[in-house]
């Protein structure tokens, strides 16, 4: 990696720190992954804690550079939060290439650099250079973590580089980075999105690979891999897969269930589903079960010139005039932001393990 050379960071007019930080878009992974605004708020306090002075700070960096003086982690965590350009963040690739060099061997715990890059390139749209340093093997265990991986998919996949994210993805299979169950929703996700032979050869490997664990998807993951199958006319898979849908009382789920009895002609159960939905009761606050226009559109396709075709057009009725029909797409439905779950019970459990070591913080002598 080439170094910026002596005298080449040229000053540049100190513009004021902003006055509100912007809020980044997120899309499949919650705020409480990305912690986007937690990082945006450490950045514009950095800014205004620095102000004036962050030019002189990178040239004092750009000076360690040049001397092969050591990088402190302190340094390179105030660089990162002081990045407001594409050229402030090629400068930081060389910084981190250099702290990488000197602490490669060095166990910091926890703490982890990886995560801050990439929520750094999430801000200022530069997937490129996010991308880049995750798949470039010299720098080891800069990036060994499944937080970076997933927002990093996360934010290719908000862009619509389908294909980038499953790159991604089996970069983090040649690592044998362990998946989360934030890795399978994005992976499923994006194979939907793609919708093609290698998507489909890759959604089925990880299928078979949680049944042979004996593990179960979640939910959005299982919903995403329901309609994938869906798509490609696999209506036996698709039915499988619902089935090991543990908690299927979502909207989404309830319209991904008339499609997978619609396509494997259980068409009797679809508009007995749509009846009961009419005809549930209960408290005024509570909201009744709500289907896509287009999941509509298709079982009406389906019993178009059917015996069935007369009840199906009554229940459509009762439906719209009930406000049950719900504008948005099955594709709305499927890429959403779940909602946060915080365990505030982690607040007060004691740490048992150094965040710095990883041994004990018992004695021997307590121990025994």
């Amino acid at each position: 990696m080439a170094v910026l050379g002596a005298g080449r960071w040229v000053l540049r007019a100190v513009s004021p720190p902003p006055a509100v930080c912007h809020q980044a878009k997120r899309y499949l992974l919650t705020e409480e992954i990305l912690k986007l605004r937690d990082f945006q708020k450490k950045k514009l306090a950095m800014v205004y804690h620095v102000y004036g002075k962050k030019d002189l700070y990178f040239q004092s960096v750009n000076d360690k550079l040049q001397k092969n003086r050591i990088i402190l982690r302190s340094e390179l965590q105030t660089l990162l939060h002081l990045c407001e350009t594409p050229a402030d963040v090629e400068f930081a690739k060389q910084v981190i290439y250099r702290y990488h060099e000197e602490n490669k061997n060095v166990i910091f715990g926890e703490f982890r650099f990886g995560p801050i890059f990439i929520r750094l390139c999430y801000d200022l749209d530069l997937e490129d250079a996010a991308l880049e340093l995750v798949k470039d093997q010299s720098l080891g265990h800069f990036f060994h973590d499944c937080t970076s991986f997933n927002i990093l998919m996360d934010m290719l996949f908000t862009k619509g580089q389908y294909e980038r994210a499953v790159d991604v993805l089996l970069e983090m299979r040649q690592r044998k980075i362990k998946f989360s169950k934030d890795t399978y929703i994005l992976a499923f996700a994006s194979c939907y999105k793609l919708n093609n032979s290698d998507s489909c050869k890759i959604c089925s490997t990880l299928l078979d690979e949680i049944e042979m664990k004996d593990s179960w998807l979640p939910t959005q993951a299982a919903c995403f891999a329901v309609a994938f199958a869906l798509k490609q006319k696999q209506f036996r898979a698709a039915k499988t897969v619902y089935s090991q849908i543990r908690n299927s009382n979502g909207k989404l789920c309830k319209n991904l269930h008339l499609l997978v009895k619609l396509h494997n002609n259980e068409l009797e159960d679809v508009l007995h589903v749509l009846e009961v939905a009419v005809a549930a009761t209960g408290p005024v606050f509570v909201r009744k079960p709500e289907f896509s226009e287009d999941v509509m559109s298709a079982i009406e396709e389906k019993l178009k010139h059917t015996e069935l075709e007369r009840r199906f057009n009554q229940v459509y009725l009762d439906l719209q005039n009930s406000g049950q029909i719900s504008v948005l797409t099955l594709d709305d439905m499927l890429c959403f932001t779940p909602h946060e779950h915080r365990q505030n019970l982690n607040l007060f459990k004691k740490r048992k393990v150094s965040s710095r070591t990883f041994r004990s913080l018992q004695s021997a002598l307590l121990v025994e």
